[in-house]
């Protein structure tokens, strides 16, 4: 049994809670948002996030910040916007032994840095890894079959969490490309909102899989360019990610896309979803990376317009189907 304390009572947070404390793990699930803990409490259940999910009330909620000392592994489970904020509570807290483990998918806006950078410079003395997968928090809670990759750059980091976190429901493999899974889990938003305008244009099963398909050519580029591994793009937290959230109506990123492919207004589209839609200030990020690190993505740069421009996505449709021929290369 393992100690696991967890940052963020969004649906993945408690999903982790709920999951790890069936397989027999300490967990304390913990929270910024107090009422988001007192409505759990009061429920059994995640009402917002996972409504008809049973949270079990012997779970350690709330409490003081400083429970998480001497933890095995803290889970950083927050919108990748408020990743570095609550980095920077932490230190105080930390005796250098607790594995700090990144679940949020995302780039900070501005600095462009991967997550787990952003949480290394807040908390140099701990060791520090992410996860990503193929992995709806609406099926890991309920203890549905579900594969994931936690990488790190210390692979017996990566180790350590895959021997801790794996049981029935949840196979953990390690990886050491964590330039690779994160870049992976933080484009395909970018797609799958992509993915999700395709749909609410009806444009059918083939534009989705040229969509799905091309989008992963970009994002390989680009991880490839920032130092990642080829390999990594083609397994869980790429092509796996990838699929399951371009594919399903339980991703915000393709809901909101479809609202936009019937004509809602972007911003409306978020505000409609009613949850963070990590694939719309990722699609900037993208673009923006894309710039610095001198890589054609051209289904990004169309979303980014899309998004931000006003551009109609029959216009960028078109535009991405009359680019210049050129051949398949990956």
């Amino acid at each position: 049994m393992s100690k696991i304390f967890i940052i963020g009572a969004g649906g993945f947070g408690t999903a982790l809670a709920v999951m790890a404390h069936k397989y027999g793990h300490d967990v304390t699930l913990w929270s910024a948002v107090i009422s988001e803990i007192e409505e759990i409490l009061k429920y059994g259940q995640n009402k917002k996030y996972l409504p008809g999910v049973e949270v079990d009330p012997s779970i350690n909620f709330g409490g003081d910040l400083s429970a998480c000392r001497g933890c095995d592994i803290i889970i950083i489970a927050v919108a990748s916007k408020y990743v570095r904020a609550v980095a920077k509570l932490l230190p105080d807290f930390l005796s250098g032994t607790e594995i700090l483990l990144n679940v949020s998918k995302g780039v900070e806006p501005n600095s462009l840095k991967r997550l787990s950078e952003v949480i290394k410079e807040e908390c140099p003395n701990n060791p520090v890894a992410a996860l990503s997968g193929p992995s709806h928090a609406e099926e890991v809670a309920r203890l549905v079959p579900t594969t994931v990759s936690v990488a790190s750059d210390d692979l017996e980091i990566a180790k350590k969490i895959q021997s801790n976190l794996s049981n029935n429901s949840f196979r953990v493999y390690a990886s050491d490309d964590i330039i690779g899974l994160e870049i992976g889990g933080a484009l395909k938003n970018v797609i799958a909102l992509c993915a999700g305008v395709a749909d609410g244009l009806n444009l059918g099963d083939n534009t989705k899989a040229a969509l799905m398909t091309r989008g992963l050519a970009e994002i390989t580029r680009l991880g490839v360019t920032m130092g990642g591994k080829q390999k990594t793009f083609s397994g869980l937290s790429g092509i796996g990610d990838l699929i399951v959230t371009c594919t399903s109506m339980h991703s915000r990123n393709r809901r909101a896309g479809i609202m936009i492919g019937e004509g809602i207004a972007p911003d409306l589209a978020i505000e409609r979803v009613g949850m963070v839609v990590e694939g719309y200030t990722m699609t900037k990020t993208a673009y923006e990376l894309s710039k610095k690190y001198k890589v054609e993505m051209p289904i990004a740069e169309e979303s980014y317009r899309i998004l931000f421009e006003d551009r109609n996505p029959k216009d960028a449709i078109l535009s991405l189907m009359n680019r210049a021929a050129t051949a398949e290369n990956i």
